[in-house]
């Protein structure tokens, strides 16, 4: 008996061991970033994404001009609820839902964690200090910093309504930086 217990307990530590590398973040939705990113001496980057259009990308899609560009693209019905459109215009679409929180909101259209990843790891204020500090690694807790492919996932030719998109001159109008401190 003493043999089998021991068996049966090391499988469950090995199996242990085989799934603690893996790590499962979710979506946590604008609301969790805007208590520590809304304040000037933080930068403010949830007050300027509320004046880009990611901020609407989801309600855009209930115009009349969102439903024409969506006829010209093949969908029939509503944009809101056609992949086509949700793909781009809202955060974290077809993600398994063991992934999306409870706070999490797809009418905040394209929020933070579309370009950082998902920020459950990260969203406390203690992480966020020692990430920002260097003291920890940023992709051990999902955090990402965009790059031009993140955006070329949906700023692409896809879209009926594409225009050329110019990495550089578009990543200006919606720059949001930590500010350094002294």
């Amino acid at each position: 008996m003493r043999k089998y217990l021991l068996v049966v307990l090391t499988a469950i530590a090995l199996i242990g061991v085989g799934h603690a590398g893996k790590k499962e973040f979710k979506y946590v939705g604008v609301k969790a970033c805007k208590s520590c990113h809304s304040s000037k001496s933080r930068g403010n980057q949830y007050g300027i994404w509320l004046k880009v259009p990611h901020h609407n990308a989801y309600k855009v899609l209930a115009t009349p001009e969102a439903k024409e560009t969506a006829r010209k693209m093949g969908v029939t019905g509503d944009p809101q609820k056609s992949p086509k459109c949700l793909k781009c215009h809202t955060t974290a679409y077809g993600v398994d839902k063991k992934y999306i929180a409870s706070t999490f909101k797809i009418e905040d259209g394209v929020q933070c964690e579309a370009c950082h990843g998902p920020g459950s790891a990260y969203k406390k204020y203690s992480v966020m200090k020692k990430l920002y500090q260097g003291k920890l690694n940023p992709a051990d807790y999902g955090l990402v910093m965009p790059t031009e492919k993140t955006c070329k996932r949906c700023h692409n030719e896809e879209c009926a309504n594409y225009k050329t998109f110019n990495f550089e001159e578009f990543y200006k109008k919606i720059a949001h930086p930590i500010p350094k401190k002294g």
